[in-house]
C-alpha cells in the first residue's frame, strides 16, 4: 500500500482550517486507502517561545481531536513525535546533508526572522533547522505521499531534495516522497483578513473558527466576517477574497461548488447565514466525540502508546540504515546481531 505521513503542530487550538484542509481528508480518505501515519509534531512547537505546560496540553488536545475527527487506530497509526526517538536521530544526519543556503531560503524562516529583527530580537536556531526535522519525520517511514496545504509544499520539496542527495552520495536509503494537496478548501482563510491563512498560532481571534468553539460563537464569527465591496455574491478569489473564502468554506462543508453556490445566494447576509449553519453542523459530531474522549483519557493514552510503538518499529530500520550508509559505526550489540544473521544465512 501507499504510505502516507502527515503531522499537526500543537502551537495553538486547532481550527476549521485544520479540519477542512487536512484532518477530514485524513479520516475520510487517507486512512482507508493507504498505510497512514499521523503525528502530533510537538518538537516543532519548541522552535518559538512557548509555555511547556501549554505545549503538553495542546498536544493532548490535538491527539484527542484527531480521534474525534474520525481517525481510527485500527486503520492508521496515530502518535506523538517526541515519543519516537528516530525523528531526532535522523534529523541530525539530514542536517549533515542539507546546506545553510537551503535553510535560509525557506519562506517561513525568512518571514519570522525578519519580523524578529524589526523588533530588535532574533529567532532560535531550531527555527532555521526545523525543515530538516520535518524531512526526517517524513523520510523515517518510507513515505510515498505527504498530504499538505499549499503553504507547506516548499518543505516537501526540500525533503525530496535531501532524499535524492543522500541516496546519490551514500547509496539508496530513502523513498522520495511527493506532496498531495486537497483540491477544495486546502487553505481556509482568516475571516477578518481573507488574504491570510486561518492559522492556529494567529492572535486574530475573531477571524478564526476553532474546532471547539460553541455554536453561537461560530455563528457570531462568521456573521461578522469581512466581505468585499459591492453587493452581488460572486466567486472571485482575486477581486473578492472575503466572499470567495465564505463560498469555499460552504462548499467544503456541503460538498457543493463555490461558483454554483454563489448563484444560490442573493446577498452577503444570506451567504454568511448559510455558511455559519453549515460549519456548526460539520463541527457538531466532532465536538460530541471530543467530549466522549475527554471522559476516557486512558483510551487516548493507550492509542498514543500503541501508535508510538508501531511507528518506532517502522522507523528504526530506516534510520539504522541511514546511520550505516553515512558512515556511523553500529553499536556492538547491533554489529553482533548482524554478524550472527550473516553466519546463520551462510549455514
Amino acid at each position: 500500500m501507499t504510505r502516507v505521513f502527515s503531522g499537526i503542530k500543537p502551537t495553538g487550538h486547532l481550527t476549521l482550517g485544520n479540519y477542512l484542509g487536512a484532518m477530514r481528508q485524513w479520516a475520510e480518505a487517507d486512512q482507508h486507502r493507504s498505510d497512514a501515519l499521523f503525528c502530533v509534531v510537538d518538537l516543532h512547537a519548541l522552535t518559538v517561545d512557548h509555555d511547556p505546560a501549554r505545549v503538553r496540553r495542546l498536544s493532548r488536545q490535538a491527539a484527542t481531536l484527531l480521534l474525534a475527527a474520525g481517525l481510527d487506530p485500527q486503520l492508521c497509526t496515530l502518535f506523538v513525535q517526541s515519543h519516537v526517538d528516530e525523528h531526532a536521530r535522523l534529523s541530525y544526519v539530514l542536517e549533515c546533508v542539507a546546506t545553510d543556503g537551503e535553510m535560509r531560503r525557506m519562506i517561513q524562516y525568512r518571514e519570522k526572522a525578519a519580523r524578529e529583527r524589526e523588533r530588535g530580537g532574533s529567532v532560535r536556531l531550531s527555527l532555521l533547522t526545523y525543515p530538516v526535522l520535518m524531512a526526517a519525520d517524513i523520510l523515517a517511514y518510507g513515505t510515498d505521499e505527504v498530504p499538505v496545504g499549499d503553504d507547506q509544499a516548499q518543505h516537501v520539496e526540500l525533503t525530496r531534495d535531501l532524499a535524492v542527495r543522500f541516496n546519490q552520495r551514500y547509496g539508496h536509503t530513502f523513498v522520495v516522497p511527493k506532496a498531495t494537496v486537497p483540491a477544495v478548501a486546502a487553505r481556509v482563510m482568516n475571516l477578518q483578513q481573507p488574504r491570510s491563512k486561518m492559522g492556529k498560532s494567529d492572535d486574530s481571534g475573531p477571524g478564526i473558527v476553532y474546532l471547539l468553539d460553541e455554536p453561537d460563537v461560530v455563528r457570531k464569527k462568521i456573521m461578522r466576517a469581512v466581505t468585499d465591496s459591492g453587493r452581488e455574491v460572486v466567486y472571485d478569489r482575486e477581486e473578492r477574497p472575503g466572499v470567495a473564502n465564505l463560498l469555499e468554506v460552504l462548499a467544503a462543508c456541503t460538498g457543493g461548488d463555490p461558483a454554483e453556490l454563489a448563484d444560490e445566494h442573493g446577498s452577503y447576509g444570506a451567504l454568511k447565514k448559510a455558511t455559519a449553519e453549515a460549519v456548526v453542523e460539520v463541527l457538531r459530531p466532532v465536538q460530541a466525540r471530543h467530549r466522549e474522549l475527554c471522559a476516557d483519557p486512558a483510551y487516548v493514552e493507550g492509542v498514543l502508546r500503541d501508535g508510538a510503538g508501531r511507528a518506532r518499529e517502522m522507523a528504526r530500520p530506516v534510520v539504522d540504515a541511514a546511520y550505516r550508509a553515512i558512515g556511523l559505526l553500529p553499536p556492538a550489540e547491533v554489529a553482533e546481531s548482524v554478524a550472527g544473521a550473516v553466519l546463520n544465512a551462510a549455514r
